[in-house]
């Protein structure tokens, strides 16, 4: 009887044993014959679940999130108010080490797909945003729920995604106090949204 292989479970599989090596070289430096060596699977496997380099970053990028929402999960599930659900959304990537590997790792995707314009890590890019935004609305429906934020906040999503891609690329480049800069911008937001719900507009 032939076996039958779970092609997304083997995909996955092998994203997660690369995980590591992902993170040692790079995605340009990587190749297709340290993602077959470190699998323990022939090159040739590989390209069975993989169309090239690109796909295994995208998936071990996937996995990385799903990490990250399991993490941010745990903190979530605690009796704390939405301004920490939120300050911990933002500043969870840069708490330890492991995490901020994974933040190097998405500052360079991004460097690549913006000079690249590769049609592929644009969409993925697109991809990783709305998987974000998906988190992100949790937890502000918890806090509508709550009655702890106003329902109009939910039209912020963009501007809050936009901020955190900002955190990303400008603590690389100037440094910032990073804990310091989600505290203005998370008690800015929360005014305004108060602002709006009582007002009816900022404007």
């Amino acid at each position: 009887m032939a076996i039958i292989v779970d092609k997304d479970k083997k995909r996955n599989d092998i994203a997660c044993a690369c995980k590591d090596i992902l993170l040692e070289f790079g995605i340009k430096k990587l190749t297709v014959s340290d993602i077959a060596r470190t699998a323990g699977v022939g090159k040739g496997t590989i390209y069975e679940y993989f169309r090239n380099k690109e796909e295994i970053v995208f998936e071990i990028m996937t996995v990385f999130i799903v990490e990250y929402h399991e993490k941010l999960s745990n903190i979530l599930s605690e009796k704390n108010s939405s301004k920490k659900k939120l300050f911990h959304f933002f500043y969870l990537i840069f708490e330890d080490e492991e995490n901020k590997k994974q933040l190097g790792l998405y500052r360079e995707f991004i460097a690549i797909s913006l000079t690249s314009k590769s049609k592929d890590m644009i969409e993925f890019n697109q991809q990783c945003r709305e998987r974000f935004g998906v988190i992100l609305s949790e937890i502000l429906d918890i806090g509508i729920k709550n009655e702890e934020l106003p329902v109009s906040i939910k039209g912020m999503i963009g501007a809050m995604l936009t901020f955190g891609l900002g955190l990303v690329i400008e603590h690389h480049t100037i440094k910032l106090d990073v804990k310091n800069e989600i505290e203005i911008f998370l008690d800015t937001l929360l005014d305004l949204a108060k602002t709006k719900q009582t007002q009816g507009s900022i404007i």
